[in-house]
């Protein structure tokens, strides 16, 4: 899921960590699937996951949540 920096700024802090927290385990597991020799289903899903959690930090780090 591609996160959209208005959609971002719409959540709440609490909302912002989970999400975080989410997109962290999600690229954690298809990387470590990708370098156990597995091949990605979607091999633009790690790019697209990078690029939301540095949204999400970029908009926290706006609000000083960090």
């Amino acid at each position: 899921m591609k996160l959209k920096i208005y959609e971002i700024r719409e959540m709440s802090a609490i909302e912002r960590d989970q999400k975080l927290e989410d997109l962290r385990d999600e690229l954690f597991k298809i990387q470590s699937a990708n370098e156990m020799g597995g091949t990605p289903n979607d091999p633009s899903k790690i790019r697209q996951l990078r690029r939301s959690i540095a949204r999400l930090l970029t908009v926290m780090r706006e609000y000083n949540e960090i």
